[in-house]
């Protein structure tokens, strides 16, 4: 997916800037950068990999370097960024969280008008340069945002950072999040007088506000165009009607703490876990979540079905962090396995009921429930806080799939129809025969005991916004894919 956060302040930002990306770092796994801009130094900029090295380890020692009281830093999921543009609207660096599937079509489009492309990535389209070269055909950034929205098939949200201040604008549906923070803190100078900082920040997460003393403000709305100062922020455009934010923030990579629309991805999580524990009626010796996201899920399950919870698998982070880091597949195989330590005190002759927040391709599911069998445990029950995931996400890059097929569900689909596109329909109907069919499948590849998951109307219950505003597309492929009726863009 990717993650941003920008900072703007009376006093000198770099601090806030490093430490406010890294929270960010859990959305991203390839690249991350920062820029910042001072009135005599102008922008400075650099961009690293993070495909086996961590944010900090990468940017610590150059911290120096940055000056200025404003800047961004985004952790990303698709190319090199930032992007520093000159322009008819002036200087200004650019960074994204998108998913653009029209990418090579626009850019054809460009080049006709004899636009030109340079910054590339393993011989690819840099998609947020692709997004500043619409911005400077507008007439303002508002208008060339607004480019941007007209344009793209998939979803971008994006921060401006100009000389003059942060431009913020969220995806005109509102499917990726972006939060406003503000803090003014009171310090006494060295020789005893009175100093303020002020300052206001933008993010993905609201994680990155409370140690850095900011307090969120508010959201961001779909479409909506805010710049921020030091001193306050002003809305440029005015947010659209209709709301898709993707649900999977709150299953899945949101972190616990962070709040979207404010609401809180631990309690969504644990509100669904009970709702699941409460009408499900297995019966079991212990409840354990997959860590991370699996365990607010566990929690409110074993609250809701009166099932003692026990951590039976730990997870080992200091020198596992990322099972994607090796290029070997087996190797990332061996890594994910690395990090998951199973506890065969607790595994053995137990029933455990093991909740997740999702299954993709099942590989790496199927491989931990082999290991609490040689440990110990007599039956393995999963569940899953989400529907199955039926339809690959256009919107949203929060899994590696590069096709539908390395959906499970789909693989399935296709051993039993012919077809991996045949009555998707009625296997993403919650109860009907051929979804039960296909789960009782997934649990006999699985190797489980029984496997259920969370219904669509149980998750939207838990998530609490109507399910016209939750994008859902993953579990039943209904999503809307263009600009609100009746907006209008000069």
């Amino acid at each position: 997916m990717g993650g941003f956060f920008g900072t703007i302040s009376t006093k000198d930002c770099v601090n806030d800037l490093f430490y406010g990306t890294d929270y960010n770092s859990h959305l991203g796994t390839r690249r991350a950068g920062l820029v910042t801009f001072d009135r005599e130094r102008g922008f400075t900029r650099s961009i690293h990999s993070l495909e086996r090295d961590y944010f900090r380890s990468k940017f610590e020692d150059e911290l120096d370097d940055f000056k200025g009281n404003q800047g961004l830093g985004v952790i990303s999921d698709t190319d090199p960024q930032p992007i520093i543009i000159n322009s008819h609207l002036g200087r200004y660096a650019v960074v994204t969280v998108a998913k653009i599937n029209n990418l090579r079509e626009i850019a054809d489009e460009l080049l006709t008008q004899r636009m030109h492309l340079s910054e590339q990535s393993a011989n690819k389209l840099n998609q947020t340069e692709l997004v500043a070269l619409l911005i400077n055909m507008g007439n303002s950034f508002v208008d060339g945002i607004n480019r941007v929205y007209q344009k793209i098939k998939g979803s971008c949200s994006m921060l401006i950072l100009t000389e003059d201040g942060i431009i913020a604008a969220r995806d005109f549906l509102g499917r990726t999040p972006i939060v406003i923070g503000r803090k003014e803190v009171h310090q006494l100078s060295p020789i005893g007088t009175d100093d303020w900082e002020k300052a206001y920040a933008v993010s993905s997460e609201s994680t990155a506000f409370p140690n850095l003393s900011y307090k969120t403000v508010r959201d961001v709305g779909p479409g909506e165009i805010v710049r921020i100062t030091a001193s306050g922020m002003e809305v440029l455009q005015q947010p659209f009607k209709r709301c898709q934010i993707c649900s999977f923030l709150w299953v899945y990579y949101g972190f616990p703490s962070s709040c979207y629309q404010g609401i809180n991805a631990e309690q969504v999580r644990e509100k669904n876990g009970q709702m699941m524990g409460e009408k499900d009626g297995v019966e079991a010796d212990l409840v354990c979540g997959i860590p991370d996201s699996g365990v607010g899920m566990a929690i409110g399950f074993a609250n809701g079905s009166h099932i003692p919870y026990k951590r039976a698998v730990l997870k080992y982070t200091p020198t596992w962090p990322r099972s994607f880091t090796p290029d070997n597949q087996t190797r990332r195989r061996l890594v994910a396995k690395m990090k998951l330590i199973p506890n065969e005190a607790i595994l053995r002759n137990q029933r455990i009921v093991f909740c997740d927040d999702s299954i993709v391709r099942g590989t790496q599911l199927r491989d931990n429930v082999k290991e609490f069998f040689d440990n110990g445990a007599s039956e393995v029950h999963v569940r899953i806080s989400c529907p199955p995931l039926v339809y690959g996400c256009p919107f949203i890059g929060f899994t590696n799939s590069k096709t539908d097929m390395e959906l499970i569900t789909r693989q399935i689909i296709k051993d039993f129809e012919g077809d991996d596109q045949a009555n998707l329909d009625k296997y993403s109907q919650t109860d009907s025969p051929e979804y039960w069919r296909m789960v009782d499948e997934i649990a006999r590849r699985l190797g489980l005991t029984s496997l259920k998951f969370a219904d669509i109307d149980d998750l939207i219950e838990s998530i609490g916004l109507p399910k016209s505003q939750v994008c859902t597309h993953c579990f039943d492929g209904s999503s809307y894919d263009q600009l609100p009726a009746g907006e209008f863009f000069g």
